[in-house]
């Protein structure tokens, strides 16, 4: 657990409330809430600037912490740096939807994400001679992917998207991408794993299919919210690696 006492950035503000070496970042901060209120016990909350809320307690005794970090790829780059470089995170979840582009992704599906192209130029901030693949940890990757088949849990390991875009000019654009076997698309993971890389520290993403945009099967904000549950189930062990 970090003490952060009299640590703080522009967007995250401690006031000395602990933050634990594994985080999970959804997207939205009321789901950081939700995941708060639901799973962890002897909660605290450490961060609420902008409303980003974050918190910190414990999932079968492990110390482990939740934050929004909002959408795209420049949001959760700016957290994830700061909560690994000031605040000393190791292990950072992201945890999401996502659009499936392959048609055998089914709703509710499970996607983990082992490596995430992009459409993005933050890549090029490291000016590297070449092209680099930003990756999860395997270690991370393999505790998941164990763990759900174990349960029965359908998973799909593979090459994700991690766009910039959501409303694409092009229509083909996403059947572009599915031909050369991505499984899904999102808008953070590439920047993540980036950042964790630079770091070295370690970083996955893990995803419920909310939308097959090959089908064009959708789910309702409602039934989100029920089935995301067993996506959270997968991720929140990861804290007693």
């Amino acid at each position: 657990m970090s003490d952060t006492t009299g640590k703080s950035t522009p967007h995250i503000n401690p006031k000395g409330a602990p933050i634990a070496e594994t985080i999970l970042l959804p997207g939205d901060p009321l789901r950081a809430k939700f995941i708060a209120e639901t799973y962890l016990d002897d909660v605290v909350q450490f961060n609420e600037v902008r409303n980003m809320l974050g918190f910190t307690g414990t999932y079968q005794g492990q110390e482990v912490s939740v934050m929004g970090s909002g959408m795209g790829i420049p949001s959760i780059s700016l957290y994830s740096w700061e909560l690994i470089h000031v605040f000393g995170c190791k292990k950072l979840i992201r945890v999401g939807s996502c659009g499936a582009l392959q048609p055998e992704l089914d709703l509710y599906d499970v996607v983990i994400g082992q490596t995430a192209s992009t459409d993005s130029n933050f890549l090029s901030q490291y000016n590297l001679p070449g092209t680099f693949a930003p990756s999860a940890s395997f270690r991370l990757i393999e505790d998941v992917r164990d763990r759900a088949r174990e349960q029965g849990i359908t998973t799909h390991v593979g090459n994700i998207l991690s766009s910039d875009i959501f409303y694409n000019f092009q229509d083909d654009v996403n059947d572009r991408w599915a031909r050369m076997g991505v499984l899904a698309v999102e808008m953070e993971s590439a920047g993540l794993y980036a950042t964790a890389a630079e770091a070295g520290v370690e970083a996955m993403g893990i995803f419920t299919v909310s939308d097959n945009i090959v089908t064009g099967g959708k789910t309702t904000p409602e039934e989100r919210e029920k089935a995301f549950t067993t996506m959270m189930e997968l991720a929140l062990p990861l804290a007693r690696l």
